[in-house]
């Protein structure tokens, strides 16, 4: 995260990237709902603590 030096550079990369992954994520059919979510909230958390 070091390479980011303004947070909304950072905010558009995550933004492209999780539209990019959740456009090719083959994981999704294969998990039930309630584990996918539990799995994107854990991301989601894990970037938000990268860019704070």
């Amino acid at each position: 995260m070091a390479k980011f030096r303004d947070i909304k550079i950072l905010q558009k990369f995550a933004a492209v990237h999780a539209s990019s992954h959740n456009h090719f994520n083959l994981d999704r059919h294969l998990n039930r709902r309630d584990i996918f979510k539990r799995n994107r909230s854990a991301a989601l958390a894990e970037w938000r603590q990268h860019a704070a």
